[in-house]
């Protein structure tokens, strides 16, 4: 069994953890991808819960997509004190193509009162003899997300900054 990570940081400089958080740790993380990066991210479908441990989603990739096109995963940890969150694949395409485990972590690491870092991570298991597994595995999807979260946050504080100050 060959086990390996990937991870991904990402400095969000004038974005606060909490602010982060508010996504990363609720369903509004899949919502705003699909809706921010469609081609990223083409549906994705609640199965089961709402948004806290237990939660089941069904990921879809845009038609084209080399390699997976969807999957399921189920949300294992969801700490809002550390800012982390966990989901593991339970079913599709990234388990028939050979992975015996996929996990994605997120954290919001807390870099002072305006600033934090966005770590993504995926973890995953497969049989030994399947190389070609470890170049699917990517936080690429994840790094693409994290920019474009960071920027979405900004805009929509500098939106809630200038109306503040307009209704002053």
């Amino acid at each position: 069994m060959v086990k390996g990570s990937k991870h991904h940081e990402l400095e969000a400089d004038d974005v606060p953890a909490s602010e982060l958080w508010k996504i990363y740790g609720t369903l509004r993380f899949v919502e705003l991808v699909h809706e921010l990066l469609p081609q990223v991210l083409h549906q994705v479908e609640v199965l089961r819960g709402d948004g806290t441990v237990g939660t089941v989603i069904k990921v879809t990739f845009p038609p084209g997509n080399p390699g997976v096109q969807t999957y399921s995963e189920e949300f294992v940890k969801i700490d809002n004190e550390n800012r982390v969150k966990e989901a593991a694949v339970i079913e599709g395409d990234l388990l028939t193509l050979g992975f015996t485990t996929y996990l994605t972590r997120f954290q919001i690491i807390d870099k002072g009162p305006s600033s934090s870092v966005i770590a993504s991570t995926v973890e995953y298991e497969y049989d030994d003899g399947r190389p070609e597994l470890e170049a699917a595995a990517s936080t690429a999807p994840l790094a693409a997300a994290a920019e474009r979260l960071v920027q979405y946050v900004k805009e929509q504080m500098t939106t809630t900054t200038t109306a503040q100050a307009t209704a002053a």
